[in-house]
């Protein structure tokens, strides 16, 4: 029996264009990103470098680039929170049958996007029980410690969890802690339909 619903952000909610990054950099003669860079990212969604130290990264091997050029490209990622997503997790936070976790690969610059583009924003994160964005607790999926630091803070049983994330990679590293998933595909499949499509586990 399913207790708690652990909710990832970035195409569960919000919209992605995950190809858009890249998309505008090659506007600023940026066609690839070095294994370095790759590795930033990564310390940078877990917030072991600051956003200024980010930037200075890039600018670092791409000198032409300014910052908000970057940081522009950086956040075309962002498209739009459909209002009627949060609406729904509202529901579900009002009737109380279920504790509520986002567990997110969220940084620094994408979540002060999120801030000044949503007016919803704070009442939505205000719906769940507990907010982990990867850059403030300094783990990132699909790595085991991300999820384990979830279960043993709040003393939950893997069995009674599902996680719901659209990066298969993510989901099949929670499977392997014995949490149930739902590895949405956001082209075809929206978040409000959980209790239809995941209807055996309630």
């Amino acid at each position: 029996m399913i207790k708690t619903i652990i909710f990832d952000f970035g195409d569960v909610f919000v919209n992605l264009d995950k190809p858009a990054i890249m998309r505008e950099m090659n506007k600023y003669e940026i066609e690839k990103l070095s294994e370095n860079l790759l590795d930033i990212n990564q310390q940078y969604e877990k917030g072991l470098i600051s956003s200024e130290k980010f930037v200075k990264s890039y600018q670092s091997e791409h000198s032409h680039l300014q910052k908000e050029h970057f940081k522009n490209s950086w956040n075309a990622i962002l498209v739009d929170f459909p209002e009627y997503r949060y609406q729904f997790l509202k529901k579900l936070s009002e009737e109380k049958n279920y504790l509520l976790i986002l567990l997110s690969n969220t940084n620094e610059i994408h979540i002060d996007w999120i801030k000044k583009n949503v007016s919803f924003f704070e009442d939505f994160k205000a719906c769940f029980d507990a907010f982990y964005l990867s850059h403030e607790i300094n783990f990132r999926k699909p790595d085991a410690e991300i999820y384990e630091f979830v279960l043993e803070k709040h003393d939950l049983k893997p069995q009674e969890c599902l996680f719901i994330d659209d990066t298969r990679e993510n989901t099949d590293a929670a499977e392997d802690l014995g949490i149930y998933t739902w590895n949405i595909e956001p082209t075809r499949e929206d978040v409000i339909d959980l209790f239809t499509a995941k209807k055996e586990l309630f």
